[in-house]
Order: structure tokens, then C-alpha cells, then sequence
């Protein structure tokens, strides 16, 4: 071969494609790319797209600023007064009432005194048809009852301990007088009451002030969106609309301090351990079954309305308190072992007394029995010489001290019989109230156990409408988070029962305002805490990147770099057409 010809051979281009080949191979490249746009696109957006439920944001921050619901607390007073006229009764009822709404200074709480129905004619004048149609609905907080009795100098009021029941007796002279709009048997029924809910208005009014909902006037906005969460106008008139409650006295301000520190925060179930201990054999039995369903159980199933209890109870022999505390000493004066106040808070003896707090579904209350050795008892506490203390936010102990002729002697086994604890479950009963927040001015446990009522649904209801102000500062905070239908049903329940709870504590209907503020603040929990919602908030974008990468580069790659070498061919061969022509 010549140079000529070498030369030439290396210049030579390859022969064109056909036709057919070219249109082959934009045909694949096509076709991959069909594949990609139209298959590979929507499959991937369906399956890695973020559902988001649509939610009441803006209904959701009204309920958290508190602008849909003014909670308020008509509580019903009757008074009976089978001494007097009907005429007498509705002038000390509207003297006292006069009395009342002077000294009232919580607007949220007010009495609403209304006659007996011993005192209600079928035709009278004073009570019409629409009015006994609400009153069915309401729930009586309290029955006056009016008791004209000699030999009095001044008039005295008797709370009954077992029954809403307020006595007032009166000597005679104190009569309502005809010719008077106001007299002393009225002030002083008006002073009786302020000091039987004053406890009660304080515990509101705190619960009312301490509500986070209506103190936040900040904006969260994202991008692209509308403000949801506004300033409020409502916060800036709270004190104006709850009122400016005077400051309570120092007696009642540190019974508000020693609730905060005891009171357990709310379950929907507790769990109560009832445990005995003893540092000796004795006692080999004991009739607890018996004393619970006798002395316990009542008490359990009036405060079922609030919260569900399970019990159990256990045993245990041989089992001394903690070593850290030193030994009782003997008091010959008194004829007692005396525990020094100082040993208390190392009493338990967390080592080798079984008890584990994670019992039940709910948190546990450990009530302990301690019955002390026949060497060491009667064994007390301190120069007090109770036989029981509280221990805040766990349990109560007491020092069982049975009499002596109830020990076993050397031939006999002999055990706790039901009158011998029933000491021991009335001061766990009382303990109880103290840990549930039931107020310690009244001794009528109906009394109370409204009261905790009334302190609890409002407590609820502020509690799940910050809940929703919650959720909807996350949901706009957050516009990748997922947003479940289930969050969704949560949200129309919860606000379903908000709406309920308000309108039943404006009707006075407490109970069942407690129970649709049960359901309210469940749903709202729920809601707020769903799993699959929560998962996304630690699942950033930069993971995303992390993970497709790898997947999508040698894939992206041939067919991008294939496309664009098909399409500068193509602009390639008709700009050639152009200069040619």
C-alpha cells in the first residue's frame, strides 16, 4: 500500500446509518424514557407522597385562645324551709341572693338560690314552665334547710358529712322580718356559702389563669400560606372576663400549695395497692376483701365519675423497715414506742418491700398497713402521736396498732378481722381524696366529690383545646409532617366533646360535662401523639437525597446523556440540511 493510499484509508468516514437504525434507536431511547415519565414518575409520587388530612386549623386556635367557650359555673342552691311561708322563703332567697352577687368577685362562679319544691304550688306565679325545664337539667350543688330553734343566741350552720345538706339554724327572731329587703339570717346564710366555695372559686380561678392557650399572640406562618395563629384579642381582656378574684387568705392559699405538691395528674385509671407489713409472723391472715367492699368500695365507685380504680393487695411477714431508721424509743409517760418524726421520709423500705410502681395500666397509689411487733407497740409517731402520714404524689402508710387481746399467744394464729382495718381504709379513703385534689375546707364528701367534678372538667377542657392549638401550630409549622385521617377523626371528636363540655357546664350539667371532657382530652392525646405522624418529624429531606442517589444516578445517567446526544444529532443534521440548501 502506498502513502497515498494509506492517508486516504485513515480519513475515511464509516458508512451513514440507514434509515431503519436510526429510527430503531430513537425508538428505544423513547421508549425508556415513556417508561420513566409516565410509569416510574406517578409511581414514585404515589408512593413517597406525604398524605396531610385536612384539618379546622383556624376553628382548632379559636377553641386554643379560648374565643369559642366562656367556661361558666351556675351552681344550684335550694332552700327548704318547712317552718316558713312561701312568701317568707322567696324574701330570704332574694335578700340572700342581693347578698351574694354583692360579694361575688368570680364572675365565671356564681350561686343561683331557688325555692324548694316542697314550697312550689302547681299554679304559682314565682316559677314559670321554662324555668323548672332547665332546673331538671341542673344539678343541685346544695340543700339549705331552714330550722328555727329556741334557746339560740345567734345562728349556726351544720354541714352534714354524708349528704349535700347545709342546716341553718336560727332562733326565732332572726324570722325574715316583712317590711325589710335585707336582715341578718340572709348575710349570714350569704357569708356561709362564700366560705364553703371560696376553696372551690380559688381552685377555678388558678386553673382558669394558668391556662397556656390564651397567653400566646404569636404567628406561625409557612410558606405560602394564610397566618393561622393570630394575636389574640381575647388575651388582652382575661383578667376583665374571668374577673379579679381577691387574693386568698394565707389559710387557704397554703391548702392550694399542699394540693399542688400531692394532687396526682389525671388518669383516666388508677391503680391502688394495698400492701401489709409486719416484722413478725403475726398476722398470718387478715379479712381484707371484706373491709374493701365494706369501707373502700363506696367511696371508689362515687369517684368512678372522675376516674376507674383496679385493686389489689399483697402481703408480706418479716419484713422491718428501712435500716436507716433508727429505733423506736420508749415514752414511759405516755406508755408508747415513740418513731421520731425525722425517720419518716426513710421509713419505706424500697430494698425489700415489693413495691414496684409500674403495677397496672395506670399510676399506682401504694397504700401500706404497718402492723408493729408485740415488743415495739403501741408504736406512734412523734409528739403528735398520729399513727399515719402522706406521702405526696405516691401513697399513705399507717401504723396499724391492734389491741393486745387480738395477738396470737403461743397456741393460737389469729388475723386482721375487717373491723380491725377498717381504721386503716377510712384514713386511705381520706388520703385518696387529697391525692385526686378534692378540697380540704368541706367535710362533706358529696361536697367534695362535686367539687373535684367541676375542677376536673374545666381542667380538661383547657387542656385539650391547647392540645388543638398545639397541633395546629405543629401542622403549619411543619409542612412535610404526614397527617393521618385517624388525626383527623381524633380532631372532630375532640372538638365535638369541647363544644358539648362547654354548653353543659354553662347548663349547669357538671357531670356530664366531665364525661365529654374525658372523651375531649383521650381524642385530643391521641391525636396529638399518633405514631405515624411523629415518625416523620426525624425523617429530614437530606435523608431523601441520601437515599435516592444511589438508586437514581446509574440509572439517570445512560438515559439523560443518551437523550441528549440523540437530540444534537438531530439539530446537528438540520443545520447541515440548512447550509446545503
Amino acid at each position: 500500500m502506498t502513502a497515498t493510499e494509506a492517508v486516504a484509508a485513515s480519513t475515511r468516514q464509516p458508512p451513514p446509518e440507514s434509515r431503519e437504525s436510526i429510527r430503531v434507536r430513537q425508538l428505544v431511547i423513547l421508549s425508556f424514557w415513556a417508561i420513566v415519565v409516565f410509569l416510574g414518575l406517578p409511581t414514585w409520587l404515589w408512593t413517597t407522597s406525604i398524605h396531610r388530612a385536612r384539618l379546622p386549623l383556624q376553628h382548632m386556635m379559636s377553641w386554643a385562645e379560648g374565643r369559642l367557650c366562656k367556661p361558666s359555673f351556675p351552681l344550684q342552691i335550694v332552700v327548704e324551709a318547712p317552718m316558713l311561708e312561701e312568701n317568707d322563703v322567696l324574701r330570704v332567697i332574694q335578700a340572700t341572693q342581693h347578698a351574694l352577687d354583692d360579694q361575688n368577685d368570680f364572675p365565671l362562679h356564681h350561686l343561683r338560690l331557688r325555692i324548694g319544691s316542697s314550697h312550689v304550688s302547681s299554679n304559682s306565679s314565682q316559677i314559670d314552665k321554662s324555668s323548672e325545664d332547665i332546673t331538671q337539667l341542673q344539678q343541685e350543688a346544695l340543700t339549705i334547710t331552714l330550722v328555727p330553734q329556741n334557746g339560740l343566741t345567734a345562728a349556726r350552720a351544720e354541714l352534714q358529712t354524708q349528704s349535700a345538706s347545709l342546716d341553718i339554724l336560727y332562733p326565732p327572731h332572726l324570722a325574715p322580718p316583712t317590711s325589710s329587703a335585707s336582715f341578718p339570717l340572709a348575710s349570714f346564710i350569704a357569708t356561709q356559702l362564700q366560705d364553703l366555695f371560696a376553696e372551690e372559686r380559688a381552685l377555678i380561678s388558678r386553673t382558669v389563669r394558668a391556662n397556656p392557650a390564651s397567653t400566646s399572640g404569636q404567628s406561625a406562618v409557612g410558606p405560602g400560606q394564610s397566618s393561622v395563629v393570630s394575636t389574640n384579642p381575647a388575651a388582652g381582656d382575661k383578667d376583665q372576663r374571668i374577673g379579679n378574684i381577691q387574693a386568698p387568705s394565707p389559710e387557704l392559699a397554703a391548702r392550694l400549695a399542699s394540693r399542688t405538691t400531692r394532687t396526682l395528674r389525671y388518669a383516666p385509671t388508677y391503680h391502688i395497692t394495698i400492701s401489709l407489713f409486719s416484722p413478725s409472723g403475726w398476722p398470718s391472715s387478715w379479712d381484707i376483701e371484706s373491709a374493701i367492699s365494706e369501707y373502700l368500695a363506696p367511696l371508689l365507685r362515687s369517684t368512678s365519675i372522675i376516674s376507674g380504680f383496679t385493686v389489689d393487695t399483697q402481703t408480706q411477714l418479716y419484713a422491718r423497715f428501712s435500716p436507716s431508721v433508727r429505733e423506736p424509743e420508749y415514752d414511759a409517760s405516755r406508755g408508747v414506742w415513740v418513731l421520731r418524726e425525722g425517720d419518716l421520709s426513710g421509713f419505706i423500705n424500697a430494698a425489700e418491700w415489693p413495691l414496684s410502681p409500674s403495677i397496672g395500666a395506670g399510676p399506682t397509689l401504694n397504700f401500706i398497713i404497718y402492723v408493729p411487733d408485740r415488743s415495739t407497740s403501741p408504736l406512734v409517731i412523734g409528739e403528735s402521736q398520729a399513727s399515719s402520714w402522706l406521702i405526696p404524689q405516691w401513697g399513705g402508710v399507717v401504723i396499724l396498732n391492734p389491741p393486745f387481746s387480738a395477738r396470737p399467744n403461743e397456741t393460737q394464729a389469729a388475723g386482721l378481722s375487717k373491723e380491725d382495718i377498717r381504721p386503716a381504709l377510712l384514713v386511705f379513703s381520706h388520703q385518696l381524696l387529697s391525692f385526686l385534689g378534692a378540697p380540704q375546707s368541706s367535710s362533706s364528701i358529696p361536697l367534695q366529690l362535686q367539687t373535684l367534678t367541676r375542677v376536673r372538667a374545666v381542667s380538661l377542657l383547657l387542656s385539650a383545646s391547647a392540645t388543638m392549638g398545639s397541633l395546629a401550630r405543629l401542622t403549619v409549622a411543619l409542612p412535610s409532617i404526614a397527617i393521618p385521617e385517624t388525626v383527623s377523626r381524633a380532631v372532630d371528636v375532640t372538638l365535638e366533646h369541647l363544644e358539648k363540655t362547654c354548653n353543659a357546664l354553662k347548663d349547669g350539667r357538671f357531670a356530664a360535662a366531665l364525661q365529654n371532657a374525658k372523651i375531649a382530652e383521650t381524642a385530643a392525646e391521641r391525636g396529638f401523639f399518633e405514631k405515624s405522624m411523629v415518625g416523620q418529624v426525624y425523617f429530614p429531606d437530606e435523608h431523601k437525597v441520601a437515599v435516592y442517589l444511589p438508586l437514581l444516578g446509574p440509572v439517570g445517567v445512560p438515559l439523560i446523556m443518551s437523550a441528549l446526544k440523540e437530540i444534537r444529532r438531530i439539530w446537528t443534521r438540520r443545520r447541515s440540511k440548512k447550509e446545503i440548501s
